[in-house]
């Protein structure tokens, strides 16, 4: 017996918002098969000693220690600025 059937493809499809013609029904509908079964070949394999894991390689984070730096001084930094208000930034303003 057929793990897939027609109605089975037609039904994700129309899930999908696909239109398939039938000749493309009968395609997917053995692709299906095939992929199902080799995902049965899978489920045979023995894992119970084996630990459940989240990626097949470790990895590692590489960021760097978060570490106060003082690059420019508050001066340099107002000085930038296309308008300039005593110690502040003048912005136009906005209703």
């Amino acid at each position: 017996m057929s793990k897939i059937s027609k109605s089975d493809v037609q039904k994700v499809a129309q899930l999908a918002r696909l239109e398939l013609p039938d000749d493309q029904i009968e395609t997917y509908t053995s692709q299906l098969e095939e992929i199902l079964s080799y995902v049965d070949q899978l489920q045979e394999i023995d894992t119970k000693n084996i630990p459940p894991t989240t990626r097949a390689v470790e990895v590692v984070n590489a960021m760097r220690d978060d570490l106060v730096e003082v690059n420019c001084s508050r001066e340099d930094i107002l000085n930038q600025a296309p308008q300039r208000e005593g110690d502040f930034f003048r912005v136009p303003k906005i209703l």
